[in-house]
């Protein structure tokens, strides 16, 4: 058995939050198994977030501040421990993305990892990934809840056209995805364009990359090669980034065509004509 008195809680999130969870149940007068019991899970699972060899999940944090009546402590932190568990080289670009106030996307291969769905974000990290998917899935996911704020930032983004056309996941995850896509759509705060084939040679061959701007900070490229991401405040990268990003929104397809081209894959590929929202129609 895990020696639980020499978990360091200043250690990282994930450490801080077991050791909290141990405190609070005890405080509550609960064994493991008690706990478990409320929380309709095993006493094995108790000790493994109590000793940070188990990452938990934000339903997992719900149900235990509802269960030890914690003013929601457990699902604060449970925030700070998924994005504790990114890769340590996009820890700093997850940081500045929640606090930006307009985000600028050029995707060449995928979706966006802010408008994914969790099964098509499963099937891009399950096809080459180390350690636990589901965490590294959840991971992800939990990036997309800064578009749930009451104020979101704004999310402006460009797919090509490929991105619509490879097939990621099976049928049922791309047509989910695509569905999704135009879900988003309709939010206020959430602009997409599609760069057209058509478009032939354009600003983002160089490859995919965001632009994220601050009310105070200054603003920010960032780029990932096949090892790691890159992100820079230099104004001259900036500015290269920003007339990049011009020429590809002047080339791609109205926010209303870029929807009606989704639509459209949907249809010819997977027999589904979707209304706007996203909903197939019969």
């Amino acid at each position: 058995m895990v020696n639980i008195r020499s978990l360091d809680p200043s250690a990282s999130p994930l450490d801080y939050y077991g050791s909290e969870l141990r405190r609070l149940r005890e405080e509550a007068g609960l064994n493991q198994p008690q706990l478990g019991k409320v929380l309709f899970c095993t006493a094995s699972l108790i000790g493994q977030v109590e000793t940070a060899r188990k990452v938990p999940t934000r339903e997992f944090s719900e149900r235990l501040d509802a269960a030890l009546m914690t003013g929601g402590v457990f699902t604060r932190l449970v925030g700070l421990v998924l994005r504790s568990q990114l890769p340590t080289w996009f820890q700093a670009y997850a940081e500045m993305e929640a606090r930006a106030a307009y985000l600028y996307s050029f995707q060449a291969q995928l979706i966006d990892g802010l408008l994914q769905t969790e099964a098509y974000a499963r099937a891009v990290l399950g096809a080459r990934t180390d350690g636990d998917l589901d965490t590294k899935v959840a991971a992800r996911i939990e990036r997309q809840r800064i578009l749930e704020r009451e104020t979101p930032p704004l999310l402006w983004v460009v797919l090509s056209e490929a991105v619509l056309r490879q097939e990621i996941g099976g049928p049922a995850v791309m047509r989910a995805q695509l569905a999704h896509l135009l879900a988003m759509q309709g939010r206020e705060w959430v602009k997409i364009q599609i760069l057209p084939f058509e478009a032939g040679a354009h600003a983002g061959l160089m490859g995919s990359f965001n632009l994220l701007r601050f009310e105070d900070d200054p603003d920010l490229v960032y780029t990932e090669d096949f090892v790691q991401g890159h992100m820079t405040a230099d104004p001259a990268a900036f500015r290269e980034g920003s007339l990049r990003y011009d020429h590809l929104q002047a080339a791609a397809l109205s926010v209303e065509r870029s929807a009606e081209l989704t639509a459209g894959v949907m249809e010819e590929h997977y027999g589904d004509r979707p209304e706007p929202d996203g909903r197939a129609l019969a």
